[in-house]
């Protein structure tokens, strides 16, 4: 295996837990958000604020395209942070591990520009990334393979030294496609474990306390 020369973290369920249907299971209960989701197309809805839609003005809209529910989807944009809760400690704690060791550290994530920025003072470590590739910025989201070409590009690094964890299967594969190292994120533990086994830390960095 290649040593890697940089390390790319996805955020959502990454970093941070990426779950809204918990969030609306709780807030209006699970028949009612099983109507929601099945009536609108939130996910969808999301990916124009990841390709760099504005933020409220695309949630908004779609709230008066569907009157019926429209509390509710905006809550997507004025409860945000309580769909992107909580953050993932041993991932946190890997990230800043790495970059003690002084291996640069990027992020590749679906994200909008203004849910990005709206994030970044609850969340402190996302601004500890040597390198930021925001999709909504970018204006393409993963798996496209624009995006990891631009990636590319952009850090001069070659594919195969690069270690990407996601938790989405589709995003890893068109990343390997590229020539990039993989990881398949789905416990915090698994990716230290890969980490370790990269060469980039030892077992008692990677490792956590509960």
């Amino acid at each position: 295996m290649t040593r890697p020369e940089a390390v790319i973290f996805d955020i959502g369920n990454v970093l941070i837990e990426w779950q809204p249907e918990r969030y609306y299971d709780r807030v209006i209960g699970e028949d009612r958000r099983r109507a929601l989701f099945a009536e609108v197309d939130l996910h969808g809805m999301n990916e124009k604020v990841d390709l760099g839609g504005d933020f409220t003005q695309v949630i908004y809209d779609t709230a008066e395209e569907y009157p019926a529910f429209r509390t509710e989807i905006r809550m997507w944009r004025d409860n945000w942070l309580e769909l992107a809760q909580p953050e993932i400690p041993h991932s946190v704690h890997l990230l800043r591990q790495l970059r003690a060791k002084g291996v640069p550290v990027f992020a590749l994530t679906n994200f909008g520009i203004g849910s990005f920025d709206y994030a970044v003072p609850h969340f402190p470590f996302l601004d500890e990334f040597d390198r930021r590739y925001i999709s909504g910025h970018m204006q393409v989201v993963k798996p496209d393979p624009q995006i990891y070409e631009m990636v590319e590009t952009d850090c001069g690094i070659a594919p195969e030294k690069l270690l990407f964890a996601d938790d989405r299967a589709d995003n890893i594969a068109a990343a390997e496609a590229r020539g990039w190292q993989g990881h398949l994120f789905e416990t915090p533990a698994g990716w230290a474990a890969r980490l370790v086994a990269a060469g980039l830390l030892t077992d008692s960095e990677a490792a956590h306390a509960a």
